[in-house]
């Protein structure tokens, strides 16, 4: 299975809000989606096998910082790489970046086991950050290596 990572586009949208309503209990609108394709400080990622949407990342870049607002990947698609090839993407087009953070859910075990294979460090949470169950949040920062 090949699996393509691009820029998110209007054509993706739709997909991407049904996988939002799929995934998470407050779901991203077709609306809020539309409005990160206008906003410079995002960098949203597609996943794509046989052209078909089956994940997506959104990221924000802010002076030397990025937060990876957003992952979701497709029940159907999970523990098949779509997840690694996303913060893959992220990483290589934060570059120029000194971190990237993100937030997880504290039971989320195999998206935690994943942030820590690319170097993400544990930097603290924050309490009930999350609904629907109701949860605490961990931070996680992936630290660019510095040019000499």
């Amino acid at each position: 299975m090949k699996i393509t990572v691009v820029p998110m586009t209007d054509e993706h949208i739709p997909a991407l809000a049904r996988l939002e309503a799929l995934c998470f209990a407050d779901p991203w609108s077709e609306s809020a989606l539309h409005e990160e394709l206008d906003n410079p400080c995002s960098h949203f990622l597609t996943a794509l096998v046989d052209n078909k949407v089956v994940g997506y990342l959104g990221c924000h870049h802010i002076a030397d910082e990025g937060f990876i607002a957003n992952i979701a990947v497709s029940p159907a698609m999970r523990r098949q790489g779509v997840a690694r090839a996303l913060v893959s993407s992220a990483i290589e087009n934060g570059s120029s970046l000194s971190r990237l953070t993100l937030e997880v859910r504290q039971s989320n075990a195999a998206a935690i086991a994943l942030y820590q294979s690319f170097g993400f460090v544990g930097e603290g949470a924050r309490p009930r950050f999350y609904s629907h169950p109701t949860e605490d949040a961990l931070i996680y920062s992936y630290y660019y290596p510095k040019s000499e």
